[in-house]
């Protein structure tokens, strides 16, 4: 069972608090004096630019929450790894030399980076594991509810199966990297789902979350299975359907099975339009952003009250217990609610969306 339970009420109202009263919160009530004023710099490691969301989210979102929270004072020193766990550890030794406040790391390989983050430990500046939780003294964890949405995936998948779904069902299981500790997560929380209700006849753990690599996967269970004998896949992430789909495409599959996903990437949107792929989760990445923003400036600026707040839940990592988190819920994306999520959130545009060979698929679902 997992530890930590997930209140939306409790953390609007804590994110609430926040963003309100409780942001000059400091002196008084056990909270520290400022270490450090508005002119601070985050550092912000981002690990790949195979899903757009880093670039096209994160960055921009950390880096604008940085300057609106230090009266624009405050700078982020931004590096992206492109899934290469040796030059991360390059990247964070450089942020570490050049004496940044606070660091942001979102890892590669969250064993591989522990050294770095105690080397910035001894250094006096404190990690924050943002997105992926690292190995290591990481000081705080924000990100989602990581078996949550495993959970969601596969009750998803079970819904597209019908009332019908049985252990007749064949689902090959696509996996993240073996790399990435989120990965174990979300396929903990699917099998919570999937387990004793329809037949795994095949699954993948997908080195670096590659499309290619979810490719080739797909390609040798259709192989040993039969693309016919497949009734639905469970892919970790929307990059990889891609791959997952092009697979059943040189097979000559015309009629996909139900395929899951996660990111809510425009693709896959355009691809749920279609029916091409059943679901994704939608995770705010806002939300996860700007809580990170907060955290990494309450942190260097001694506000331990607003810290608290925010880090109100706790996980465990290989190498620490009860690290202080917060972690945000997510939203299953399919057809039916596009509307009300990524474009009432401005992540896209009905414009965006609905593009040349996805306009009728729009029309047909009233998006426009």
């Amino acid at each position: 069972m997992r530890r930590i339970a997930i209140s939306v009420a409790a953390s609007s109202m804590i994110l609430a608090l926040a963003g309100c009263s409780m942001l000059n919160a400091t002196g008084g009530g056990g909270t520290a004096s400022p270490t450090k004023g508005d002119d601070l710099t985050v550092g912000l490691l981002l690990p790949e630019k195979v899903n757009s969301r880093y670039e096209k989210f994160d960055h921009p979102i950390i880096a604008a929450k940085v300057a609106s929270l230090t009266h624009n004072q405050g700078k982020v020193e931004y590096a992206n790894a492109e899934q290469d766990a040796s030059k991360q550890a390059a990247q964070m030794q450089k942020m570490i030399d050049d004496k940044v406040d606070v660091i942001l790391l979102d890892a590669v390989d969250s064993h591989a980076i522990a050294g770095e983050v105690q080397k910035a430990k001894e250094a006096g500046i404190p990690v924050i594991a943002y997105d992926r939780l690292a190995e290591g003294p990481i000081e705080a964890y924000v990100s989602f509810d990581n078996e949550l949405v495993g959970e969601v995936q596969g009750r998803s998948l079970l819904d597209a199966l019908g009332e019908k779904a049985g252990m007749s069902d064949r689902i090959v299981m696509m996996n993240g990297s073996p790399t990435d500790p989120n990965a174990g997560q979300f396929k903990q929380g699917a099998l919570s789902e999937l387990n004793g209700k329809v037949t795994i006849a095949e699954s993948y753990d997908t080195k670096d979350w590659d499309p290619k690599n979810a490719q080739a996967n797909m390609a040798e269970a259709i192989a040993k299975l039969g693309a016919k004998k497949i009734d639905g896949v469970y892919s970790a992430n929307d990059a990889m359907v891609g791959g997952i789909i092009k697979a059943f495409k040189a097979a000559g599959v015309t009629d996909l099975p139900p395929i899951t996903g996660q990111d809510a990437e425009l693709d896959a949107v355009q691809r749920i339009v279609a029916g091409d792929q059943y679901m994704s989760v939608y995770k705010p990445y806002p939300d996860e952003a700007e809580a990170a923003a907060e955290m990494a400036v309450a942190k260097v600026q001694g506000k331990d009250i607003q810290f608290d707040a925010l880090a109100s839940d706790t996980v465990d990592s290989p190498t620490r217990k009860d690290i202080p988190a917060q972690l945000v819920s997510v939203v299953a994306l399919t057809k039916s609610n596009i509307k009300a999520t990524v474009v009432k959130d401005g992540i896209y545009k009905p414009a965006e969306i609905c593009t040349g060979k996805y306009a009728s698929a729009c029309a047909s679902i009233g998006l426009k």
